[in-house]
């Protein structure tokens, strides 16, 4: 590999990084332009509708859409918390008869053992509890954080959106010029063969989408099967809104079963938390085992090598370098399969 290779390689892993980073909305902008062009185009051929106007449609629909779900969710999310919040005090008062219950359970049962084994049993569960109740209060400590840092990023993310959906109508209108405008910076004889890296790009960005698709759609199964068993009321709805809120950036699965886990323990049904617990830990463990297989499938690179692109990338940049380090793979392959980037060893020393 030559040197103008190695420096064009590092200009654009760094410009790639930046991408998700502080132009994430500008590229999720693009790659919902690039998704809607086929309808575009559409309008423009059956509809004779001009680019402008079919693009606008097409956004304005695309947008609807998608803020309606995430109001809806929203919403959903919020009731669900002031109904919680409504019962709170019930939830306390289920969870102090439950102390005093277990208390006087607990005296009975001291009375009824000799003196020095009983002394010796309660400094163990002494200090049990104590390191009991340090976890439990580290443990709301954190989630009283994260939904801290959550409402700290509201004002951020409101930004983001608007951002998202300038950009997106901007790309929609002008991305023929914008194709264009990119082969040019080639050469001719170049063309192609860049033209060609965009057209796998943009078929392996499709298979990780539906890769990603089929991943919450196996979660939602095995969530919902989780639910079933341990006879949760409405199994489905509450396995469809984990997903959801699973898909989000800043939540995970975690969001919903942490709380619901804690709620548990302080109702005193210690047998469902322990249940959500081992369903929250399989599911995760789910989650890492399937997600290399079908993301390698789904976007043409082998598991191998997804799985450490996507270790590297979180241990390197987080949450971002899950999707950034297959990118890289799939960027590399794709420049490798047109003859644009060569990498050779030559242990010749003639």
């Amino acid at each position: 590999m030559s040197l103008r290779a190695v420096v064009l390689c590092a200009v654009g892993f760094v410009l790639l990084y930046g991408l998700f980073t502080i132009g994430f909305p500008f590229l999720l902008a693009l790659l919902g332009a690039i998704f809607l062009e086929p309808l575009v185009t559409l309008s423009m051929k059956y509809l004779r509708f001009h680019r402008m106007v079919a693009s606008a449609l097409v956004c304005t629909w695309f947008t609807a859409l998608l803020l309606g779900f995430v109001y809806l969710l929203g919403f959903k999310i919020v009731s669900e918390v002031i109904q919680l919040w409504n019962h709170s005090p019930a939830i306390l008062n289920g969870a102090r008869l439950f102390y005093d219950d277990t208390s006087e359970r607990t005296r009975l049962f001291y009375d009824s053992l000799p003196l020095g084994v009983a002394e010796q049993l309660q400094g163990i569960l002494e200090s049990g509890i104590t390191s009991l109740a340090e976890s439990v209060k580290d443990v709301l400590t954190a989630v009283s954080m994260y939904f801290l840092n959550v409402a700290k990023a509201i004002p951020n993310m409101l930004v983001f959106v608007v951002v998202f959906i300038i950009s997106l109508y901007l790309m929609s209108f002008q991305l023929p010029g914008l194709y264009q405008s990119f082969l040019n910076v080639f050469d001719k004889s170049s063309r192609p063969k860049v033209a060609r890296v965009l057209t796998d790009l943009r078929r392996a960005l499709v298979g990780f989408l539906f890769a990603q698709t089929l991943i919450s759609f196996l979660t939602f199964l095995v969530t919902a099967a989780g639910l079933l068993f341990l006879r949760v009321d409405y199994p489905l709805a509450i396995a469809l809104v984990i997903i959801l809120v699973d898909i989000l950036p800043i939540l995970g699965t975690s969001a919903v079963f942490v709380p619901w886990i804690i709620y548990c323990l302080l109702a005193g049904n210690t047998q469902l938390a322990v249940g959500l617990l081992i369903l929250l830990l399989f599911i995760m463990i789910f989650r890492r085992l399937i997600e290399p297989k079908i993301i390698g499938e789904a976007v043409g690179i082998h598991a191998l090598a997804a799985l450490i692109s996507m270790y590297i990338g979180f241990q390197l940049f987080g949450v971002i370098g899950l999707v950034l380090g297959p990118v890289v793979i799939i960027i590399y392959q794709a420049l490798r399969r047109v003859g644009l980037l060569h990498l050779t060893i030559n242990l010749d020393k003639a």
